[in-house]
């Protein structure tokens, strides 16, 4: 392994580690902020895949993407969320079916209105005050 390569695996080794005690700190009001932040990136970096013709790390990132949507659908409480997380849970279906469709047609605009989607639930959950963080956390 040369210096280069010795470099770039310390670094990755950092920002895993850096990211692991994040998570782990990580109040369930930021978790959800940490996943949709990750959503959106898996999307952007799925869309200059798709522009430089990478079909394979295009396929990886529109199917990283659905499952952290997933997993964000599979932490709503439908039952206590009410209509705030019936809209979520649509609105993450939604998401995902269009992920689908963006990556069988080779679809950019589709890849940008979910992106424009997701951060507007981001900035949506963003925006809740610190007071009200635990229960909105509830709600997915």
């Amino acid at each position: 392994m040369n210096r280069n390569q010795q470099q770039l695996s310390g670094l990755s080794q950092y920002k895993a580690v850096s990211m692991r005690s994040e998570v782990e700190s990580a109040s369930p009001h930021r978790l959800i902020q940490m996943l949709l932040d990750g959503a959106v990136t898996k999307v952007s970096i799925a869309k200059g895949c798709m522009e430089r013709g990478d079909v394979a790390g295009k396929c990886e990132n529109i199917d990283w993407a659905m499952s952290i949507i997933g997993g964000l659908q599979g932490s709503l409480d439908l039952e206590k969320g009410g209509e705030i997380a019936a809209n979520l849970d649509a609105l993450y279906d939604y998401t995902t079916r269009q992920l689908v469709v963006a990556n069988s047609r080779n679809d950019e605009g589709i890849l940008d209105e979910v992106s424009t989607l997701l951060n507007e639930i981001r900035s949506g959950w963003a925006g809740i005050s610190p007071d009200v963080q635990t229960l909105s956390a509830e709600v997915g």
